[in-house]
């Protein structure tokens, strides 16, 4: 049998699967991966967000923006539950940098004093706990890769 021959029946069976398999049969323990290292960022998904396969990603500044852009809602919520009380809800600019490990993971995340606006030290801590969740691409150099990174906030009414 030909290779083309057999990819095209591969797929063929491959949605003739995904057809026949209903989205809801999965269990909530088939759906998340086994661990951090399945491929998918980080250990929980984001509420219906397909998760992102990591493990298909090259490391590059896209695939750094596109796992940030992934998670900017997380970055969002901690903006909101922190400033967006106030009588006025400021808005500004939140410097941070952190560093990709080799494997993938943030090490040392942090908020720049300098080019930050926003001076709340409750949402620097919300916002350093939520990068140290994020996992991305693993560089194909197995070095650590330091990141800087601005988050724009505002309210969102």
């Amino acid at each position: 049998m030909n290779r083309a021959h057999l990819l095209s029946m591969l797929f063929a069976a491959t949605a003739s699967w995904a057809q026949t398999t209903p989205p809801s049969t999965a269990s909530p323990a088939e759906a998340k991966p086994a661990s951090p290292d399945a491929g998918v960022s980080g250990a929980k998904t984001q509420e219906g967000k397909p998760p992102l396969n990591l493990a298909l990603m090259p490391f590059t500044p896209e695939s750094i923006k596109k796992v940030v852009a992934y998670h900017q809602d997380e970055i969002q919520a901690c903006y909101e539950e922190t400033l967006a009380n106030k009588e006025k809800p400021v808005e500004g600019r939140i410097k941070t940098s952190f560093v990709i490990t080799a494997e993938g993971l943030v090490k040392k995340p942090k908020v720049i004093t300098k080019g930050t606006t926003l001076k709340d030290p409750r949402l620097h801590a919300c916002v350093v706990d939520a990068l140290s969740t994020f996992t991305f691409p693993k560089p194909h150099d197995r070095r650590e890769h330091p990141v800087e990174y601005p988050f724009n906030l505002k309210a969102i009414r």
